[in-house]
This record gives structure tokens, sequence and C-alpha cells, in this order.
């Protein structure tokens, strides 16, 4: 095979590696608590050439179509980012029209956003886990929408770059070290796509210009009514972190959540931990049955 074919057959592997493990089921693997803040502060930045993403303008498409992008896309800054700093939010809104313009995303902003709203893995979390069924902060949402206008009038948020991916500082995913970690702002880290695949060039598809917001009715809805996060009174309720509703816990498992705010972690003890209890338990079971005893002494006299 000719040398420019291998490279561009070892390119499209890579690429595919990257899309299944940010996307399908590995991108729900995850560490979270002081493993992941662990984990996070050792994975150094890259060096990888950060360029700034170029401005997106809204133009040549229907009223409609406008409104619904900008609906959209202040709903992603605001249940992503709704209170963190403005640059925060900005950055949220940067990477969501990188994607839009990236050959591995949908080319619409809603398409974007909504991308797994009804499949195992959604690749913003507020589509999927009943956040959309609370009345958001009034003010926090004017914010968010002014940032949504903006950034759909040509404003660039030039610190993340082309930035295609982040996640809250409390969680370490899978995926983390295959990206090139860039930037953290606030509770976010952000990262791009290794090499040519996240330089300005690789951003080449054109906007749809066509733009769907799913009904609620096709929204996962919580199991039961959650309250406005705004208002939960947590110390009443005994709850220190918001309702989830996907939580896939197996019927049986009365374990609860793991609230990450509390510093709890899930550590599986490694094999060389565990050896000298299994090897007890073995010599246990294998262990000669005593022969019973007799008379007064018997069990079940």
């Amino acid at each position: 095979m000719p040398e420019a074919a291998t490279m561009f057959a070892k390119r499209t592997a890579e690429q595919k590696m990257l899309i299944e493990v940010t996307q399908g089921e590995l991108a729900e693997a995850v560490v979270t608590g002081e493993t992941a803040k662990a984990a996070n502060e050792a994975l150094p930045f890259s060096d990888q050439l950060v360029s700034a993403a170029r401005p997106f303008r809204l133009v040549d498409i229907a009223a409609n179509e406008v409104a619904r992008a900008e609906t959209c896309l202040t709903q992603a800054i605001y249940y992503e980012a709704g209170f963190e700093s403005l640059g925060g939010k900005r950055a949220v809104a940067q990477v969501v029209l990188n994607r839009m313009r990236h050959p591995a995303f949908p080319s619409s902003v809603c398409g974007v956003i909504y991308q797994g709203h009804q499949a195992r893995v959604c690749q913003f979390s507020f589509t999927c886990d009943g956040a959309l069924f609370r009345k958001p902060q009034k003010a926090a949402w004017a914010v968010s929408r002014s940032v949504a206008e903006a950034a759909l009038a040509g404003f660039v948020e030039a610190s993340v770059g082309t930035a295609t991916h982040y996640h809250a500082d409390y969680v370490s995913p899978y995926w983390a070290p295959k990206l090139a970690k860039i930037k953290q702002l606030g509770a976010h880290i952000f990262y791009a796509w290794p090499g040519a695949w996240g330089q300005r060039a690789a951003f080449s598809s054109r906007y749809s210009g066509r733009e769907y917001i799913p009904s609620l009715d096709l929204i996962r809805k919580p199991s039961e009514e959650i309250e406005d996060v705004a208002v939960i009174d947590f110390a009443k309720t005994g709850l220190s972190v918001a309702p989830a509703v996907t939580d896939r816990h197996a019927k049986t498992d009365v374990g609860g959540r793991l609230d990450v705010n509390k510093g709890w972690t899930l550590r599986i003890p490694e094999p060389s931990e565990t050896r000298g209890n299994f090897a007890k338990l073995t010599n246990i079971q294998h262990a000669p049955v005593a022969a019973p005893k007799t008379g007064s002494e018997g069990v079940g006299q």
C-alpha cells in the first residue's frame, strides 16, 4: 500500500477511535471525587497549537430557524454554565459552534446540543437528566441568552480555540488523556481533538440552516416531579446533590447515589489487596467437614 494511503488509513482509524471513546459507551466511563481531581491535575496541558476559531454568524436563514438556534444555545449555556463566569459561559457557546463546524458532529446548533438525547450517551447532560423540566432562574437565563446572541453574531471566545469537548473538574472521563487538554475556565476543563483534526482547517462543515428542538414529550422525563433547583432546600430534604433521572441502578440496588460533593469515591481494590482474603475463603471452602457431634452436645438435641 502506498505511504500516503497507509497514513490516510491510520488517521481514519484514529478518528473512528476518538469518536467511539467520546460518543459511545466508553464516554460514560468516569472516575469522581479526589481520584478525579488527582487525575485532572496530573494530566498536563497540551503544547498543541491552539488557534482561535473563525467567527460564525447566522445570516440568510429564516427567522424561526434563528430563534430556535438562539434558544438551543441559550439552553446549553444556562444548564451547562449558567452560574459560571462570563468567560465560562462564552467557552461553552464556543464549543457548541466548534462542533457544529466539524465533520464529526451534526451541522446545526440544536443538532449538536441534542445529539444523543434519546440514546444511551447524550452529549450534553442537561438534555437527558431532567434539567429541562426545571424552570430557569430569570436573571441567569437572560445573561445566557445575551451570550448566545453574541456568539451567533460573530463573537469568538479565543481562549478555548477549537475546543470540542469539556468536562467538570470533579470528574475525569476515560477519553481525557486521548484529547489535547488546552484550557480550564472555572469548573470546566476544555479539550481539542489531537493533531490535524483539531486544527482550524479541519472545521470544514457548512451550517445546515435547519434547526430542530425536540418536544419535551420526546425528552427523558423525571421519574417524579423535580422542583426548581434554585429553590430546593437541601438541608430539609436531606439531599446534597440535585436529583438525577439517569442513574442507571439495578432495581435491587439500594446503595443510593455517590455524592461527590462530600468527597466520596468509588474504590475497587487491587488484586494484590484481595488475594489473601480470596485464598483464605477458598481454604475454608475446601477444608474437610468435621464429623457432627453426638450426645447432649449435638446440635438440635
